[in-house]
């Protein structure tokens, strides 16, 4: 029987801990997604649409089924609840000051409610618009300051621009052939907004000239499932099949990128922001984009690509970022919300949590002792551990990157040197070599070593830089010497013969307009003497 010998097992590779990017690390900040089951009693109803209020403590509004639900910003707790809707309810949209709700519904009805905090259970019906013959789909109050008027697009392809007050429909908007599914309301201008349909089409509306139907056509050349407009007002960001499009409005309805890194139909799009504490860059904005393959997308339209990419379990419907950067909500097919919310300060963490338990505001934990140096853990602290105030710093000096010419010198190779320092073609380089040589009474000895290829290189440098004036005083000399010492290499080679016919050529020339300079001075000196004199 043979022997055995016990023997280690290999280490197996490990997987990098630092692999994430500040941004990936600024989305999974939004700490543990709170999973809340359906809303209603089905658990297979989705959540058609979802919308922040733009007034703190931006407070959000959800759609499904029948219903639309209300949760207060700080809590995200269901507060209230509207089931009177005639049919499935659509397209929740806040007012600019956050006062009042707009909801479409499947009837074709628009419905405005009041959206103050109330201890009633369902919020009060303050106005229903009827005027669509299908399903209104889409609802969208202006963003800036215009709070009576809303615009509404249904599934029998028309735009309506709506007084609120009156409940009137000032202007019935027609040009799209299909379903008008989305829309957004221009952050610029109160008079303008976008809608998109499934005929392909996003149509740019301004209704200061309504009769001349929309004012620009865009084609997505899929069903359009979302529009929005980026907070600059000159660019929009489209939705449908399975990728997403940025669109340059100013600039005639360029397309500036189609992005397609989801699988399956794109169904929502918000936008969000990356808040990196303080500066000019300390927000910058993002496009996330969700869709029926269970993934959240993170677009960085100013660089043109996906900066970060989640996967859920379930198809995604639609996205919402609340405007103080602090709470990210998703909505499923499957009735399922995800929020997530990311924790700036543990203080505020704590205290609102305390106060939502009912037991006030959490006391911190009593801080570590500081170490002392009287205490021998003070000696066995790391290199990761901070200095004090008081603590003497040793900074550690930077090495210093040596050129090539520069290690070989310290080898004391002097032709390699020399060589290296003309193949990089630095004047001022090859001339401090140079001196470097002469100091160490080696240059005449390079070369003499020179070969054929070599020497034309010092050539050709010599016949470049012998009439600058900066380095004259030493190149001169030095071709003068190189010609007596290499004079009949010269002669055999016509590479070498056409070096030294332009030099001559060369210094013929600087003698020429020396001579003119000193005639310019002997003409100048005397005027200059007698000025002087005066």
């Amino acid at each position: 029987m043979a022997e055995s010998f016990p023997v280690k097992p290999k280490l197996k590779p490990t997987a990098s801990k630092n692999t994430l990017t500040p941004e990936s690390k600024y989305w999974k900040s939004f700490k543990v997604p709170k999973e809340i089951d359906a809303l209603s009693k089905s658990s297979v109803i989705p959540i058609t649409s979802l919308s922040f209020s733009p007034v703190a403590p931006h407070d959000l509004a959800a759609t499904q089924s029948t219903n639309v639900f209300r949760f207060p910003g700080k809590t995200l707790i269901p507060k209230s609840k509207i089931a009177s809707f005639p049919d499935t309810s659509a397209s929740a949209s806040f007012r600019c000051d956050g006062q009042l709700l707009a909801a479409g519904d499947l009837r074709g009805g628009v419905h405005v409610f009041e959206a103050k905090p109330t201890s009633l259970s369902k919020l009060k019906d303050l106005r229903r618009l009827k005027g669509h013959a299908a399903a209104a789909r889409l609802v969208r109050y202006p963003r800036a300051s215009d709070k009576f008027h809303l615009f509404s697009g249904g599934d029998d392809s028309v735009v309506k621009y709506w007084d609120i007050a009156e409940e009137k429909c000032l202007f019935s908007l027609f040009g799209h052939k299909d379903y008008v599914r989305c829309g957004d309301a221009s952050p610029v201008s109160d008079e303008m907004f976008v809608s998109g349909s499934y005929d392909h089409k996003i149509k740019l509306w301004d209704v200061r000239v309504s009769s001349v139907g929309s004012v620009m056509e865009l084609n997505h050349e899929k069903p359009v499932e979302s529009v929005i407009y980026l907070p600059s007002g000159g660019l929009i960001a489209t939705a449908g099949g399975n990728f997403v499009k940025i669109w340059d409005v100013i600039g005639g309805g360029r397309l500036l990128y189609s992005m397609e890194s989801h699988n399956k139909t794109v169904t929502s799009l918000c936008m969000g922001k990356v808040v990196r504490g303080n500066g000019d860059d300390a927000e910058q904005n993002r496009i996330l984009s969700v869709s029926l393959d269970g993934y959240m997308k993170v677009f960085d339209y100013s660089k043109f690509k996906i900066t970060h990419s989640m996967k859920f379990p379930e198809p995604l419907m639609s996205v919402a970022f609340s405007p103080d950067c602090s709470t990210r909500v998703i909505g499923t097919a499957k009735g399922t919300m995800y929020i997530a919310r990311r924790k700036s300060k543990v203080e505020t963490e704590k205290n609102s949590l305390g106060d939502q338990f009912g037991f006030g505001a959490v006391v911190d934990e009593p801080q570590r002792k500081v170490l002392r140096p009287s205490h021998f853990r003070y000696f066995h602290r790391g290199q990761n551990q901070k200095p004090l105030e008081g603590d003497y710093l040793i900074k550690r000096q930077k090495k210093v990157k040596l050129a090539v010419y520069d290690k070989l010198l310290n080898k004391f190779r002097h032709k390699e040197a020399l060589v290296a320092a003309l193949n990089g073609k630095n004047p001022s380089n090859v001339v401090a070599v140079m001196e470097e040589l002469v100091a160490r009474k080696k240059l005449l000895k390079c070369v003499s070593n020179l070969d054929g290829v070599e020497l034309g290189l010092l050539m050709g440098f010599l016949q470049k830089c012998s009439t600058m004036p900066r380095y004259a005083g030493l190149l001169t000399k030095l071709a003068k010497k190189v010609v007596e010492m290499r004079a009949d290499d010269i002669r055999s080679s016509v590479e070498q013969r056409n070096h030294i016919r332009n030099l001559k050529r060369d210094v013929e020339e600087e003698l020429r307009v020396q001579q003119s300079l000193l005639e310019v001075q002997g003409i100048i000196s005397p005027m200059l003497r007698i000025a002087g004199k005066r």
